[in-house]
């Protein structure tokens, strides 16, 4: 039996990003994919506040129907990873495990990659690797031009049977995307993941879920987040 995940590259997503990694074999990223302004690629939400707040990644300006491996960051970004570290500064300062995860989000915001997809994939390894997730990262275009040429399911079943997949796991909200019998036609078995709600503690304030896992890590242990992995259900189509 093996098992994979895709998914866009998420500039520090939500834990269900990191649930599926975690529960997955082999983990493929989509680098060569287009761009969207309105996704969450170079967005997510920390808490502000005691309210939820986005944060963004400034990129440069160019053609909207470039891939995500083919923008860039903001020629201005050096000052702008300052701003937003300084901002993560003043909203969790006074987490309690901000001194061990500090440094973690320092390596991230201020890495040297200027491509965006280098920059994020460099965001998600290091998270991986701090939640010592062993799961392997695989780039999708790693995987051959005729993948690439593939559209939306035809792609995702492409995939699978590159990797010998028996089983494809996608998040509940992609539920509507996907024909549980042509997976079958080519012995994959379709199924979906949910994450289950869970709280913590975000000082005195009313539980914000859901938002970036540099919330979850600045309030929870390694050995918290572990557990906070497991804590979802799947569902057949």
């Amino acid at each position: 039996m093996k098992k994979i995940g895709i998914m866009q590259p998420y500039f520090l997503p939500y834990i269900g990003y990191f649930q599926l990694m975690n529960m997955v074999d082999e983990f493929v990223i989509y680098d060569n994919i287009e761009f969207s302004k309105a996704s969450w690629i170079r967005r997510n939400r920390m808490l502000q506040n005691g309210k939820d707040a986005y944060f963004t990644l400034p990129i440069k300006k160019d053609s909207d129907f470039l891939d995500v491996d083919q923008r860039y960051l903001a020629d201005n970004f050096d000052r702008e990873a300052g701003r937003l570290l300084r901002r993560i500064e003043a909203n969790y300062s006074k987490a309690p495990f901000y001194k061990e995860f500090f440094p973690i989000v320092e390596s991230i915001i201020y890495c040297e990659e200027r491509n965006l997809f280098d920059y994020i994939l460099h965001s998600v390894k290091t998270i991986k690797e701090y939640l010592n997730i062993p799961t392997p990262i695989i780039i999708l275009s790693n995987l051959g031009k005729a993948i690439h040429q593939l559209q939306a399911q035809d792609k995702v079943i492409g995939v699978c049977k590159t990797l010998q997949a028996t089983h494809y796991i996608n998040s509940s909200g992609g539920t509507h995307l996907y024909d549980a019998e042509s997976f079958q036609k080519e012995n994959i078995e379709l199924l979906f993941f949910s994450a289950k709600q869970f709280e913590y503690p975000q000082f005195d304030n009313e539980f914000v879920p859901f938002l970036s896992i540099l919330d979850v890590c600045m309030f929870n242990d390694i050995a918290q987040i572990k557990e906070y992995l497991n804590q979802y259900e799947i569902i057949k189509p």
